[in-house]
């Protein structure tokens, strides 16, 4: 029996049993669109995170409070990194980079009678644009050195802030509550985005001594380092661990972080993420698999009289084997590649509302996983069919 003639008999019992065939597919179907969407929400997020980074530019070093090492950071060791310490770093760097310490705290926005609570404030330097390259401005500029030095009452706002309360008006100049006291807008930035749900428009930022002065916070967030050519990036890293140990702190309180140290961590996550979102979802696969074998062997069974007439007419078991393997591998393929089209589509939504990359890879391991599933999980119902004595198969009521 030739190729052709395999292929027809199978497509003719798979359209025979309908309903059947249909059930039989739609558990590859669940296991492929779950592979599909879960693995290409994973790269969609490693992919955002790492243009992130790369929009902060290609020579960026952080230094962050806390060891880098298992079980150290900002959350499981005390914060030294003082105002004071930032403000030595900056000197120290003032030839090779530029540098912004950052600090970081909660208050209550209000202009006119519409109050925002719980808003956002980064206390930072002049030098901030200059370090975070992303900071464009629409409206004014960033507050001066000599504002930040005498603690000046002034502040940049986020678009978020803009658009709350002086939606198509020149901002510059208004004068807003920042918690208690009243600061002077001297700038607005050019829309950032959301990250993971937080708005990062729905902030302000003030020179980081006003606020260290308003509300005494003295401990930094990090210190935003942006080395002025890369070849100054190793450098630039040993001055900053110079200054941090003549300021009295060990290795165990900071840790310094350059952009592509970032990308490799945040790569190395995302790549742990994937895999265990294509785990989870081919274990729904494997499920699915599992159909297969079942309808398959309830197929044998219902066929069997058939089986006993085709060997009796002298069909080889050889023959039998081959068109039983067939139709599991083709449900398999079919329910496969349905899932792929689904998959495909529901990524191309996901990627409007949040962020979502369907990747190749991604594609060819889901088929290859329906593929398998049907030679696999085909191969039991298969050999018993093909094992059937033409008499017992005759005889079978």
């Amino acid at each position: 029996m030739n190729l052709t003639e395999l292929i027809t008999l199978s497509i003719r019992a798979i359209i025979s049993n309908k309903l059947r065939s249909v059930l039989t597919t739609l558990g590859i179907v669940i296991g492929v669109f779950a592979i599909i969407v879960l693995v290409s929400i994973g790269s969609g997020l490693q992919s955002y995170i790492n243009d992130q980074i790369t929009s902060l530019g290609a020579n960026i070093l952080d230094v962050m409070p806390g060891s880098s090492s298992f079980g150290g950071g900002p959350f499981q060791s005390v914060n030294k990194l003082t105002v004071q310490i930032g403000k030595k770093v900056q000197n120290r760097l003032i030839s090779t980079a530029d540098v912004s310490p950052l600090t970081e705290s909660m208050a209550n926005f209000k202009y006119k009678n519409i109050v925002d609570k719980g808003a956002y404030i980064i206390g930072t330097t002049a030098n901030y644009p200059k370090t975070i390259i992303r900071t464009k401005l629409t409206q004014g500029t960033f507050f001066t050195k000599g504002q930040e030095q005498s603690a000046a009452k002034v502040t940049v706002i986020g678009q978020s802030v803009y658009l709350k309360y002086f939606k198509g008006q020149n901002a510059v100049g208004k004068r807003m509550f920042i918690g208690s006291n009243i600061y002077t807008v001297v700038g607005v930035t050019d829309k950032i985005g959301s990250f993971l749900g937080i708005d990062r428009d729905n902030l302000a930022y003030i020179p980081i001594g006003t606020l260290k002065e308003q509300f005494g916070i003295d401990h930094l967030t990090e210190i935003a380092v942006n080395a002025k050519s890369q070849a100054l990036i190793p450098i630039v890293r040993k001055q900053i661990s110079d200054t941090l140990i003549k300021s009295n702190l060990t290795t165990d309180d900071f840790n310094i972080q350059t952009g592509q140290s970032i990308a490799d961590t945040v790569s190395s996550i995302t790549n742990m993420l994937s895999l265990a979102l294509g785990g989870i979802a081919a274990i729904s696969l494997l499920v699915g698999g599992i159909g297969v074998a079942n309808i398959m062997l309830v197929s044998v069974t219902e066929r069997t009289k058939e089986i006993g007439l085709r060997k009796a007419l002298g069909a080889k078991r050889s023959d039998i084997l081959k068109q039983f393997l067939l139709e599991a591998v083709m449900l398999s393929v079919t329910g496969g590649v349905i899932g792929i089209i689904l998959g495909m589509g529901a990524s191309i939504i996901i990627a409007i509302l949040l962020v979502s990359t369907v990747t190749l890879w991604s594609i060819l391991l889901a088929f290859g996983f329906s593929v398998a599933i049907g030679i696999i999980f085909g191969m039991a119902p298969a050999i018993r069919a093909s094992k059937l004595s033409p008499i017992d198969a005759l005889r079978y009521e």
